[in-house]
């Protein structure tokens, strides 16, 4: 290898395509075996690619946004044992030797790497409009792609800010489940006064060993039962069959602000009390967060949650299926409304906490039946919640 190691994209069990987020090293920095060189982002997760080997950056190939795949290779380090030393050689005699590398502008002020010289000629940029931030000042591939990803004013038109990889590939993962599964949605009503009177009462037991009981909580031991229930919804739609799951992984959607939405996955929610599941779904907001998710948080989910509900949504629909899976539940608001209670001579009006919940089926998958069951199902569990059900 002529002291010289590629660093290259790391294999992805699930093949997802990956964008180079961040380089954390520029041009010419020397490195440590195992120091975070560079972070990638999928529609998931960040992963930092550590280096290889100790040695000197001497070669960025994939810039800042740049999509990558499996054994692409993202970078060259020179090794230590092949290093330059610190202070410059004298120069050669020859005119050649002795020039400075320049870029295709013809500025000539400090050398430039084949890459950063690429990325200028590609986007008809000059190093003099560019701050650098390399060794003695030098432009590196870094600081164009800086200078590129800055939002531009648009005349009459605006601010164009530039799609995250997160959004693209969230938007490329919404259009392609719309384009593939017909999208049915079915609406029911839940009264969820008794969830929020064992909420009331357990809350402070909750938090005293060290986690919050959301209502979120609740919709997801609900819809574990039902999915025990009606195995079709907790299932994987293939062309020549429909996978029914032996374990119920449901997916909690988590907004990140701007930067977009994730899905982390409660595993073998089946097995795991009220307190567990509590214990688990914060863990896994809090990662999601903080950006500190694994590739296994967000690793086989079988059923997905959207609460957009916190967010003060009454109701949405359809709410997008997270393929392959085959159904979505959404959960809106809970509000105090005005509710008829009891039937014939035993009508009353009663003010009751109510929200809508909507499941958005693939309906190559499954039919209203299915769905109205299953629903009905994890209603009839919210609203006869026992007051005295274990944590």
């Amino acid at each position: 290898m002529n002291g010289i190691q590629d660093v290259l994209v790391p294999a992805n069990a699930e093949g997802t395509r990956a964008t180079v987020l961040r380089w954390c090293k520029a041009v010419g920095d020397s490195v440590l075996k195992d120091e975070p060189l560079v972070e990638l982002e999928t529609d998931k997760v960040t992963v930092e690619v550590p280096a290889p080997v100790s040695g000197t950056l001497t070669e960025i190939l994939k810039a800042v946004d740049a999509e990558v795949s499996p054994d692409e290779v993202l970078a060259r380090l020179r090794l230590d044992s092949e290093a330059a030393p610190k202070e410059p050689a004298a120069p050669k005699s020859s005119a050649a030797a002795s020039a400075p590398t320049v870029s295709s502008t013809g500025d000539a002020r400090r050398p430039l790497s084949p890459s950063v010289r690429r990325l200028l000629r590609e986007h008809s940029l000059a190093t003099g409009d560019i701050e650098g931030t390399g060794r003695d000042g030098r432009v590196t591939a870094q600081d164009v792609t800086r200078q590129l990803s800055r939002p531009k004013e648009v005349p009459h038109s605006g601010t164009v800010v530039p799609h995250s990889a997160m959004r693209r590939r969230v938007a490329e993962h919404m259009a392609r489940s719309l384009t593939d599964a017909p999208h049915v949605t079915t609406l029911f009503e839940a009264d969820l006064t008794r969830v929020l009177k064992h909420r009331s009462s357990h809350a402070a037991s909750f938090e005293s060993r060290g986690t919050r009981l959301t209502l979120t909580v609740y919709f997801i031991s609900a819809c574990t039962r039902a999915l025990r229930a009606h195995p079709e919804v907790n299932a994987t739609f293939h062309q020549d069959a429909l996978e029914l799951h032996a374990d119920v992984n449901i997916g909690v959607g988590t907004a990140l602000g701007n930067k977009g939405l994730i899905v982390p996955v409660i595993h073998r929610a089946q097995s795991l009390s009220l307190f567990e599941i509590a214990q688990r779904l914060n863990r896994l907001v809090m990662s999601a967060r903080a950006g500190k998710l694994a590739p296994e948080d967000v690793r086989g989910g079988t059923f997905t949650i959207s609460n957009h509900g916190v967010g003060g949504s009454l109701l949405a629909a359809p709410i997008v299926i997270n393929q392959p899976q085959v159904a979505i539940l959404g959960v809106g608001k809970v509000q105090r409304r005005i509710c008829v209670m009891g039937t014939g001579a035993d009508e009353s009006i009663a003010v009751r906490s109510m929200c809508y919940l909507t499941l958005t089926l693939d309906h190559r998958a499954l039919d209203a039946f299915q769905a109205n069951a299953f629903l009905s199902s994890v209603v009839s569990t919210l609203e006869q919640w026992p007051e005295d059900k274990e944590a």
